[in-house]
């Protein structure tokens, strides 16, 4: 085996899709052992990138670091928590991530170890190794292609940019296309997700640590700001920061220098901040849960993008993308979506927005049993029968509305997931809050009727 290789220590097997993946997206090797005691043998025979650790083996995390100090060990949970992500951090994992692992969240994850792509890949191949390249922001609605145009005349400015809309829009990909339009294209875009980390950690993993800085620092480790230096660093989901870090935030973004946790001097920093936001930063200033003085430092330059339901015309040309990319990914060869396919995408109300959309289609992709993409490879559901990929579909007894396909896709990915709300939102590409909304809407619908029944005489 060779030394382009990732260690998985599971005894469940699970891996097998996360496998094939990195074998043909990125020509990485893997080893699967069930323990601990065998990934310790492994290790003093043969060289491995990476070790990827389920999190029920956390309490074996630290002989890992002892057999192997040089190699990052990341820890996969089915159910992420924040206790589990506190304890794996202070075991010294280099990060603690959701399983299975998004194909843009792997790729992301091994770029650093894997270097530059190979040169022989395919013209027009999606490089999963390659994330300095934005994702092309693909759009031909008016406003959408106004704010486009906005972005690339802001981009050689310094000046911070709020970006706001609701999740699975597209506010990372516009965040990468300012980087790559500015002239910090050459530096490095960091991107950390306030979200998934609590307060402790999310200090430690903007601003880096020292030595003996606290239980579990081990060794110094380097902040995403420093990361981050002469490029750009995205701060996700940054109404989620805790209010003493907005604090320090603020204080970054007018001295220019960041203090380490542990540390005793401020080190400079040159780095251009974008945020992200998925909810109404005003109305949590009026709470008292986000600082006034960070929300106008941040909203310089600010852009709102709509939702996928306001330019249902970018959902055809989305999809066409999508499938080029994800069966060029899986090696499936040229496919084509079936008109009823198309149809059905164009109905669907996507509250996931652009995200639900493309994990969709990544379905239909891997579900297509021929050189076409039906509705029921896409959304799980069988379509009436027809002789033939492209002839007409039966008509239904009625149109089926936008809000009845909602839930039968809300409740095909209950029914996949066996009822696991958090593995259904992924799925979906949706937050477990919004999934959440949908059923508790859902349920208040079904008690209607009985509560206002009228009476017959």
């Amino acid at each position: 085996m060779s030394k382009k290789a990732l260690l998985i220590v599971d005894p469940q097997p699970l891996w097998r899709e996360v496998e094939a993946l990195l074998s043909q997206a990125h020509q990485v090797e893997t080893r699967q052992v069930p323990s601990p005691e065998a990934a310790g043998e492994l290790l003093r025979e043969q060289e491995f990138l990476a070790i990827f650790l389920a999190e029920a083996l956390v309490p074996s995390l630290a002989p890992l670091k002892g057999a192997a100090p040089a190699v990052p060990v990341f820890v996969f949970s089915p159910r992420p928590t924040v206790a589990g992500a506190v304890a794996a951090m202070r075991e010294g994992a280099q990060d603690y991530l959701g399983f299975p692992p998004p194909p843009d969240r792997l790729a992301e994850l091994l770029r650093p170890y894997l270097g530059a792509p190979p040169d022989h890949a395919a013209p027009g191949r999606p490089r999963p190794g390659d994330r300095g390249k934005p994702r092309a922001l693909i759009t031909q609605d008016p406003a959408m292609l106004r704010l486009v145009e906005m972005a690339r005349a802001v981009a050689p400015t310094r000046a911070t940019v709020l970006i706001q809309g609701e999740s699975g829009t597209g506010k990372e990909v516009l965040a990468r296309l300012l980087h790559q339009e500015s002239d910090r294209a050459a530096g490095p875009f960091v991107a950390v997700n306030c979200a998934a980390l609590p307060e402790g950690l999310l200090e430690s993993e903007l601003f880096g640590h020292e030595k003996g800085a606290f239980t579990g620092a081990i060794m110094r480790k380097l902040g995403k700001f420093e990361l981050a230096q002469h490029g750009t660093l995205l701060l996700d989901e940054i109404s989620e920061m805790h209010p003493h870090l907005q604090a320090k935030l603020l204080r970054v973004l007018q001295e220019n220098e960041i203090d380490r946790v542990g540390g005793r001097t401020p080190i400079p920093v040159d780095v251009r901040v974008v945020a992200t936001t998925n909810r109404d930063l005003t109305e949590l200033m009026q709470k008292g849960e986000f600082r006034e003085d960070l929300y106008y430092r941040l909203q310089v330059i600010t852009f709102t993008l709509p939702p996928l339901r306001e330019r249902p015309g970018d959902i055809p040309l989305l999809a066409q993308y999508f499938l080029e990319r994800y069966s060029q990914l899986f090696g499936k060869g040229p496919l084509s979506f079936t008109a009823t396919a198309v149809r059905a995408l164009e109905a669907a109300a996507w509250p996931g927005n652009v995200r639900q959309l493309e994990n969709a289609v990544a379905r239909g992709v891997l579900l297509a049993t021929s050189r076409y993409v039906h509705p029921r490879d896409i959304f799980g559901e069988v379509p009436p029968a027809a002789p033939g990929p492209e002839s007409r579909p039966l008509a239904p007894a009625r149109p089926v509305t936008l809000r009845e396909m909602e839930q039968s896709m809300i409740f095909q990915a209950l029914k996949e997931t066996s009822g696991n709300r958090t593995h259904a939102a992924k799925l979906l590409g949706i937050s477990v809050r919004t999934l959440r909304n949908k059923l508790h809407e859902y349920r208040q619908e079904q008690q209607r009727p009985s509560l206002c029944r009228p009476q017959v005489a």
